[in-house]
Formats: C-alpha cells, structure tokens, sequence
C-alpha cells in the first residue's frame, strides 16, 4: 500500500503549499523595483522574525555560509574564541574557526546535555583573552536547547561577541535577539521558515557591527558590511536565490498572520505530544532536561539498528524521520516537529516508528502511546504560559 508521504526530519521540512505556489511563479529581476519592494517587505519581516532592530542579512548559502561568515567578518585570525561542543554542530563551529586560524579553546558537553553557565564562567576565568563564544541556541544533531539567554548575561558587559547558531531555534522557539543581549544570531531557510534548502540569515547587534567595521572583511563573497551597505536600498551585493526570497516573503506572511507566540505555543506543545508519546512506549529521550523544540532525539534500544528502522518506517508507512550523526550514527532517530508539521503527521511518525521497531526486533511499550501523546498536545496548549516561561 502506497502512503502519504510525511517528512518528519529535523531540516529540510515540509513546505505549505501557498510557498510552493510561489516557488512555481516565473522569475524578476533583482535589480528592478518590483523586487526591492519584495525585499523591504522582507526585511522588516525578518527583523520581527529575530527580535532585531538591526538589519537581517540574506546571503545564498547553506546554514554553514552564515557561520562561516560569522567567523571572518568578527574575528581576527589568532584572536581566542569559546566553542562550545555540545553535539555534531557544535563540532562545526570548532572546525570552521580553526580554519580560520582562531586559537580555539572548547568546552565539551556530553551530546545530550545543554552546556551551563558555570562552564563559561570558569573557561573566562582561566582564558581571560577570549574574544567571542560560539554556541547552538538549539543543537539540531541532539535536540538540546542551550541557555543562550543565560549566557547573554555573561558576555553582555564584556569585550566578548556571543554569536549563536539558531538555525533549528528561529522560528521554533523564542531567540529575541535584542532583548536577550546576543550579538550574532544565524538561522537557514530549510527549518522554522518552511522554505527549501539553499538561504541563510544572520544580523548582528550594534556593538558586533562596530567590530566588524575594525575587522574589516577577509572574504570577497562573504562580506557582511557591504551586505548592510546594500541592504539599505533593498538590495544584495551578489545576485541573490531570487526565488527563494519569493517563497520567504510568502513564508513571512504565514508566520505575521499565525503570530509569533502562537507559532511558538503549537511549537511546544508538538514537542509534548511527541516526548510523551516516546516515553509511553518504553523508549528513552536523549536530551531529558534542556530540550529544543523543533525535533525529539530517541534512544534505540541496544542491539536495534537504526538505519534499519527508519527505512522500514519510511518504506511501510511513508514516515522519513532522520537517524544520529557523528558517534550517534545507528543510535538515535530524531523526529522533526517544526515548520509546516502538525499534530497529525506526528501522530502518524510515532505509530510509524513503534511498528518499525517491532519490525527490527525492538519492544512496543503501552499501547495508548498515541492517546498519551494526544492528551499531552492538548494540556500543552491549554497551559501554555508564553514562550519566555519555557526556555
């Protein structure tokens, strides 16, 4: 039997068919008026969407464009940095910055848990030369939220840039960047956006413009001044993915009309509806305390393989969920629950996954997992205080 498809993954995620639309439209100029007025209106979106009143910078890349364009428009090469290495993408901060030339000292948080604020204390205390702290607000290759709002309190009031990766964060749980004090805040289109792989985002505060400015820019493509320069007459200083910034503008609309807080409030109680259904049956949650809101990582029982359930979940029921990375590889399944995902295409991924457990030799716990589940979306949404209160 042929299934609905459902992409449940953390990234790309399914897209509303109003931005499809507009992916399908004939093409514009980007230098022409029609398209500048597009991007104004862009603008102003993104900056409600980041909690910013500076500018927000699209530039046509992966995820991984905008940090590494973070890095060489902030930093100096032998200037220190803090990466805080928390999961696969954590990892990735590190690397980037050594590329760079950065004298990087790390943290190490086992993968699964958030990093506190103690640990950064004491890595200011022993290095006192650190000039910047690279952190996931959400680390999309475990499920864990970081206290970046915390954080924030620790650099505020120091010659230190905290440049946060909110790429699986923006759009699925509150980040305001202004209120919270973070002075790089990044994000890619493929997540919260509900748009296809291929844009990134970043805005900086004021104070990391003024750094970049002294810095001066080391790359001829990745130039975030002349990006700003061009973003004040609605432009880009490359030709920009044109269509997708079509699709964005369409997205930003959806996500004005649903309102932020009540994005955020299908956000978290999406997240209940899934962790209490992974719970019921018997299953253990990787992240336990500080967890993202966008995705559900879920330990595989041993001797499970997990490349193995989720092709039986995706080949019997249509379900695509995505598998572990890095030393997680064949030990985890996330499901992604953010963007254009309901309680229903959920509910159909964790009776999906629980099938193709049995299949691969795992056990099946309760079997109200899906009323469970249910039961917890509706609490979630009942009780929900605001996004500030669940961070």
């Amino acid at each position: 039997m042929r299934h609905k498809k459902r992409l449940l993954t953390p990234g790309p995620t399914p897209l509303p068919e109003e931005v499809r639309l507009t992916l399908a439209m004939d093409m514009i100029h980007h230098r022409k008026p029609g398209f500048k007025a597009v991007l104004s209106e862009i603008q102003e979106g993104l900056k409600d969407l980041f909690g910013t009143s500076q500018p927000v910078i699209p530039l046509a890349s992966s995820g991984t464009g905008a940090m590494c364009a973070a890095v060489t428009n902030l930093f100096r090469p032998k200037e220190q940095v803090l990466i805080i290495e928390g999961g696969k993408f954590g990892e990735r901060w590190g690397e980037i910055a050594s590329f760079n030339h950065l004298d990087t000292v790390v943290v190490t948080v086992p993968w699964g848990k958030a990093v506190s604020r103690k640990h950064v204390e004491k890595a200011f205390a022993q290095y006192p030369d650190i000039k910047g702290v690279f952190v996931q607000a959400s680390e999309t290759s475990t499920g864990v939220l970081h206290p970046v709002r915390e954080l924030a309190e620790l650099t505020r009031d120091k010659d230190v840039m905290l440049v946060v990766d909110g790429i699986s964060a923006v759009g699925v749980s509150p980040c305001p960047m202004d209120e919270w004090g973070l002075d790089a805040l990044l994000t890619g289109s493929q997540k919260g956006l509900m748009l296809p792989p291929g844009l990134s985002f970043i805005a900086l505060s004021e104070r990391a413009w003024d750094r970049v400015a002294k810095v001066k820019p080391k790359d001829f493509y990745f130039n975030l001044a002349g990006e700003k320069a061009k973003i004040r007459d609605n432009q880009t200083l490359f030709t920009p993915a044109i269509n997708l910034l079509m699709g964005l503008h369409t997205s930003l609309v959806i996500l004005r009309e649903r309102g932020l807080e009540e994005i955020y409030r299908k956000q978290w109680a999406l997240t209940q509806l899934v962790r209490t259904g992974v719970r019921r049956l018997g299953l253990e949650l990787l992240a336990k305390e500080h967890y993202t809101w966008g995705l559900t990582s879920v330990r595989l029982p041993a001797g499970v393989d997990g490349q193995r359930v989720l092709a039986a979940a995706a080949q019997e029921y249509g379900v695509v969920m995505a598998g572990g990375q890095g030393r997680l590889k064949g030990r985890i399944v996330r499901i992604g629950h953010m963007g254009h995902v309901d309680f229903g295409d959920l509910l159909a991924g964790l009776y999906a996954l629980e099938r193709a457990l049995c299949a691969c030799g795992g056990h099946s716990g309760a079997r109200d997992f899906l009323e469970q589940g249910m039961r917890a979306y509706e609490s979630a949404l009942a009780e929900y205080k605001g996004g500030m209160s669940h961070v």
